[in-house]
């Protein structure tokens, strides 16, 4: 029931097997890339920097205990959790307050709501003040 040594392939190396799977294809049918003289790479044609998307602003009080809390909410997908996590950090530093990003909303200790508006415009995003 084994096979016969005919259908079997040698690894002993030589000649049949290489480390160079692409050597044999042939690179000048290939079209060329955009040559830029600066070395930058070409920007994406999706969002620019400028506009990152809309976020609503909230002040919170409801269920904790009586404390304050500014959150963000409602990002563009585009936003990635890097990003947030990098955002909430920045923030965090910026108004010397506590926060947390859970989930996809960034919460921050105290009523921040306008100094966070001004911020976000600044970064790029199009915040909206949301709830009461």
């Amino acid at each position: 029931m084994s096979r016969s040594g005919r259908d079997k392939v040698s690894t002993e190396g030589g000649d049949g097997l290489s480390n160079q799977a692409f050597v044999s294809l042939d690179l000048g049918a290939l079209p060329k890339g955009p040559s830029r003289k600066d070395g930058a790479k070409p920007e994406k044609a999706g969002k620019s920097k400028g506009d990152q998307g809309r976020v609503e602003v909230r002040r919170e009080k409801a269920g904790r205990g009586g404390k304050t809390v500014t959150t963000l909410s409602a990002f563009a997908p585009a936003v990635t959790l890097p990003a947030l996590e990098d955002l909430t950090r920045s923030l965090k530093k910026k108004f010397a307050c506590g926060g947390v990003l859970k989930g996809r909303v960034v919460e921050l200790q105290g009523d921040r709501a306008e100094a966070v508006l001004a911020e976000l415009t600044a970064l790029g995003f199009r915040p909206v003040r949301a709830g009461g």
